[in-house]
């Protein structure tokens, strides 16, 4: 008797056979198009890293050159800049010193260096005119003025709290600029000072009391 169960069907061959081809086929084309989608996606990787490249390559080359920030900054209008300090004895007189080049009296402090910080330029200016060193305590007043006679730029005056000075401090006068010091009372600055430093100590007098900076403009009255 044939044996029948280790036999395959004509029909089952037939079937394999028309199958098998297409079969192998479809897979082999299935793998192509992962590989193909592959493909393409790492040229857009590729192609976007390259415009990502290209943006920030545009966006560096706006950044300014050295020589242009430099023209830039010598284009900014500028002004001068000056600190002092206010003293007073006990009795709540003002420190003036009279210098030599000027016919008032004024605060002692003087023209900011180059770069210098203003509360650095205070205790410079200090022991220069008064042979004292000090630590410059709050910012009184900022003070601005503008362009005044020949002087070609606006000013800015800071003031600082130099404190109260007991009769027995040690000060030594800068000779080769000042002719004197003196204490003053307060109502008697006007005959001292002009309008603008004035105004100026007046302010600073206040800010002692309220603990807060004084800004103060000045327009000529």
């Amino acid at each position: 008797m044939p044996d029948a169960a280790r036999t395959t069907p004509a029909s089952d061959q037939a079937e394999a056979a028309a199958n098998g081809p297409a079969a192998a086929s479809g897979g082999s084309a299935a793998r192509g198009d992962s590989a193909a989608r592959g493909d393409s996606a790492a040229r857009g990787d590729s192609a976007a890293r390259g415009d990502s490249a290209a943006r920030g390559d545009s966006a560096a080359s706006k950044e300014p050159s050295a020589t242009e920030e430099a023209a830039w900054f010598a284009k900014l209008p500028t002004m001068f800049a000056a600190a002092a300090a206010l003293f007073t004895d006990p009795a709540g007189r003002v420190l003036l010193v009279k210098p030599n080049y000027r016919d008032h009296w004024s605060l002692a402090g003087g023209i900011l260096e180059h770069g210098e910080p203003p509360h650095v330029g205070c205790r410079r200016e200090v022991a220069e005119e008064l042979g004292l060193d000090i630590e410059p305590g709050p910012l009184l007043v900022v003070g601005w003025s503008g362009l005044d006679g020949i002087r070609p730029k606006p000013m800015v005056n800071f003031v600082f709290d130099g404190g109260v000075l007991t009769d027995d401090t040690p000060i030594r006068l800068q000779e080769s600029e000042l002719d004197d010091y003196r204490f003053i009372d307060a109502g008697d600055l006007a005959r001292h000072l002009p309008p603008v430093i004035r105004a100026r100590v007046a302010a600073a007098l206040r800010s002692r009391g309220t603990g807060r900076t004084v800004y103060l403009p000045w327009a000529e009255p």
